[in-house]
C-alpha cells in the first residue's frame, strides 16, 4: 500500500530511476568506528545493487574525474556505540576548483524518507556543478536504505502483489483484505530486519551524519537537504547546533506536524498541484487533450479512477491498472511540472482503454525497475517512517477521518488517509508526535518554500523556521510549481542558494523569488 511520505521520497529519487536509471553503489570498508581511526577508501563507484535500484556505474564526470564510492562504519546502535557495526555507503565528486578555494564537503539528502543518495547525486550531479567548485559533493545510503544495513521485507513477487491490492476499501471486505495485506507486510519486514529496525530512526541517522562530518575532516557540516532531508537536517541542527556550518533546506517539511496532520496536508497539497495542472493544459494554445476546462479534466480523472475500481485495464503485463496504481501514477507526475507531459499521455492513453504508462509512473514512486526488481525504498521508507512517528492508527481512526480528507482532495483524500494504517502493527515504538528541530546557536540556515508544492506545502517552511528558533531560520519564497525549488532552475533561487553556500552571504530574510 502507498505510503504518504513515498510521495515526498519520489521526486529526486524514483524520478531518477525513471528517467536516467538508478546509477552507482559502493564499497566496503572494516575498521573501528572512530572517527579519528577511520580512513575511507575512496574507488570507482561499481553499478548498483538491487536495493539500490539496478543500473550502471555514474558516467564519468565533466572534468574526466569519476565519482568515487567508500563505506563508513558506525554503530548500529547508537546508544552501544562499541558495540555491533554497519556500513554507511558514501559518494563523493572532488571539488572541479582550485585547492585554495575548496570550503570542505557538502553533504546532500534528498528526500524519502528511503531514497538512496549514492543513486541520486550522480543523476543530478549536473545541477550542482556550480557548487561543485568550492566543494566536494558528498551524499550517502541512510542506514536502513541501499547498501547502507538495507532494509528487507517482501520480495519483489509479494510486492506486486502488495501494490497491485485496493488501497481505498469501499467494503468491509476489502477492508480486512487491506488490513491484512499491511500486517503482512510488517511482519515481513520484522522477520527479515528486525535487528535493524529499532535504529533507523532520524535521529540515528543525524548522529551518522556528525560522524560522516568527522571522518570527512571538516570542523562543522556543509548541508543540503531536500524534502524529508529538511526534516533530518533540523535533527542534526538540534543535536549539534554549534557543528552546523552553511545550510540550506529545500522543499521543506514541517516539524511541527504529527503524522495525520502531514498527511492531511499531503492531501491538500496535491489536490493544488492537480488544480494547477488542469489549469495549465486547459490554457495552452492547443487543445488541452484530456479536458475542455480544468473542471472538466479533474472530472474525467475523477470517473476513470472509479472505473478502475471495478475494472482495471491492461497495464504491463501480467498487471493490470487498477485504482489505486492509477492514483500513485498520478501522484508522481505531479511532482515536477516537467512531468505534466507524463501525466497528459498516460491519461490520453488510459482514455483509450491502455494503462501502460500510468502503469510505469506508479512503479518509479514504488520503485520498481523493468526487469521486476524492487529497490528496498518501501521497506526504508515504511521503517523510518515507523521508528520515527509515535502515533498509531486504526481503521476505525481512518473511517472517522475520512470526511476531512475527502474535503481536502476528492482525488487523493481516501487513498492518503488510508496510508496512515501502515504502522498499526509495526513491531517498534514511534519515538514522538513530531521531530525537535529547535537549535538555539546553530549558523543561519536557508529554508526555500515552494507555493506551488505538492508534497511538502508551502507553510511548513514558515514553520521549520519559527522552530528552529530565532536568528537561525532565514525563508525564501519560491512562487513556482513542483516539488522544490533549487532544481526548477529559477535563476534567483539558485543566486541565493548558491551565493550563501559559495560565499557566506545570506539573502535577506522573506526574499520572494518568481
Amino acid at each position: 500500500m502507498p505510503n504518504p511520505s513515498l510521495l515526498r521520497a519520489a521526486a529526486l529519487t524514483t524520478t531518477a530511476v525513471l528517467l536516467t536509471g538508478a546509477l552507482a553503489g559502493c564499497g566496503d570498508d572494516t575498521g573501528s568506528t572512530d572517527p579519528a581511526a577511520q580512513k575511507l577508501s575512496w574507488k570507482d563507484c561499481p553499478a548498483p545493487s538491487a536495493s539500490e535500484g539496478g543500473g550502471t556505474s555514474p558516467s564519468p564526470l565533466p572534468n574526466g574525474g569519476t565519482w568515487q564510492c567508500a563505506t563508513m562504519r558506525a554503530p548500529r546502535d547508537w546508544d552501544d556505540p562499541k558495540g555491533d557495526t554497519i556500513g554507511i555507503a558514501l559518494i563523493r565528486a572532488r571539488a572541479s576548483g582550485s585547492a585554495d578555494r575548496r570550503i570542505g564537503s557538502l553533504v546532500f539528502n534528498f528526500g524519502g524518507p528511503g531514497g538512496s543518495g549514492v543513486t541520486t547525486l550522480p543523476a543530478f550531479g549536473s545541477d550542482y556543478a556550480k557548487l561543485r567548485t568550492r566543494y566536494d559533493l558528498v551524499s550517502f545510503d541512510p542506514r536502513g536504505v541501499g547498501r547502507s544495513a538495507g532494509v528487507v521485507c517482501e520480495n519483489d513477487a509479494q510486492l506486486d502483489a502488495y501494490f497491485q491490492q485496493d488501497a481505498t476499501p469501499d467494503t468491509g471486505a476489502e477492508r480486512a483484505t487491506l488490513l491484512k495485506n499491511t500486517r503482512g507486510f510488517n511482519a515481513a519486514c520484522e522477520k527479515n530486519s528486525g535487528v535493524m529496525l529499532p535504529h533507523v530512526a532520524t535521529t540515528d541517522a543525524a548522529r551518522d551524519m556528525d560522524l560522516m562530518r568527522q571522518v570527512l575532516g571538516d570542523d562543522k557540516l556543509s548541508y543540503f537537504g531536500i524534502s524529508y532531508g529538511t526534516e533530518l537536517g533540523g535533527v542534526y541542527a538540534h543535536l549539534f547546533p554549534k557543528r552546523v556550518g552553511r545550510a540550506v533546506f529545500d522543499a521543506v517539511v514541517d516539524p511541527t506536524q504529527n503524522s495525520e496532520q502531514a498527511t492531511l496536508g499531503q492531501a491538500e497539497g496535491f489536490q493544488l498541484a492537480l488544480d494547477n495542472y488542469a489549469k495549465d493544459c486547459t490554457s495552452q494554445v492547443e487543445d488541452c487533450p484530456v479536458g475542455d476546462t480544468a473542471a472538466d479534466v479533474k472530472n474525467r480523472i475523477a470517473k476513470l479512477l472509479k472505473s478502475l475500481d471495478g475494472k482495471p485495464l491492461p497495464g504491463i503485463a501480467p498487471r493490470v491498472l487498477t485504482q489505486t496504481a492509477a492514483t500513485n501514477g498520478i501522484a508522481q507526475a505531479l511532482y515536477s511540472k516537467d512531468f505534466w507531459e507524463y501525466l497528459t499521455e498516460g491519461l490520453e492513453q488510459a482514455y483509450e482503454g491502455d494503462g501502460k504508462i500510468l502503469m510505469l509512473l506508479s512503479d518509479s514512486m514504488n520503485g520498481r525497475g523493468e526487469n521486476g526488481e524492487y529497490s528496498n525504498i518501501t521497506a526504508a521508507n515504511v521503517s523510518i517512517n515507523c521508528a520515527d512517528d509515535k502515533p498509531r492508527y486504526t481503521a476505525d481512526d481512518v473511517e472517522a477521518k475520512l470526511p476531512a480528507f475527502r474535503k481536502a482532495s476528492p482525488l487523493f483524500g481516501d487513498y492518503l488517509a488510508w496510508s496512515m494504517v501502515s504502522c498499526t502493527d509495526w513491531a517498534v515504538p514511534g519515538a514522538a508526535e513530531h521531530p525537535d528541530v529547535s537549535a538555539a546557536g546553530a549558523a543561519p540556515i536557508l529554508v526555500v518554500g515552494n507555493t506551488g508544492d505538492p508534497a511538502t506545502p508551502y507553510e511548513g517552511a514558515g514553520k521549520m523556521v519559527q522552530a528552529l528558533g530565532k536568528g537561525v531560520g532565514v525563508e525564501l519564497t519560491y512562487k513556482g510549481q513542483g516539488h522544490g525549488a533549487y532544481d526548477s532552475k529559477n535563476a534567483c533561487v539558485q543566486s541565493a542558494v548558491n551565493g550563501y553556500l559559495l560565499n557566506g552571504k545570506v539573502p535577506a530574510a522573506g526574499t520572494v523569488c518568481s
